[in-house]
C-alpha cells in the first residue's frame, strides 16, 4: 500500500510534465505543417546528392509522337 502513495504523485508529476511539453511544442509551432513533411518524403532529390544529371524518363521516339509496339 505504501507503493501506491509513491506512484500516484509520481505519475501525476510525469503527466503534468508531458502536458507542459505538449503545450510548449504547440506554442512553438511544431504541429503547424502536418502535410508538408508527409509529401516532402515523396520528392526525389537523390540525383542532386549524387552529382550527376538525372536521366530523361521519356524516350525520344515517344516525345516526337511515335509509339512503338512491343510484342
Amino acid at each position: 500500500m505504501d507503493v501506491i502513495y509513491t506512484l500516484i504523485p509520481g505519475m501525476m508529476f510525469f503527466g503534468l510534465l508531458f502536458f507542459a511539453v505538449l503545450i510548449w511544442a504547440v506554442k512553438k509551432g511544431q504541429y503547424e505543417d502536418m502535410e508538408g513533411n508527409a509529401s516532402r518524403i515523396l520528392l526525389d532529390d537523390d540525383d542532386d546528392m549524387m552529382g550527376h544529371q538525372p536521366k530523361d524518363p521519356v524516350p525520344e521516339d515517344i516525345k516526337e509522337g511515335e509509339v512503338r509496339k512491343s510484342i
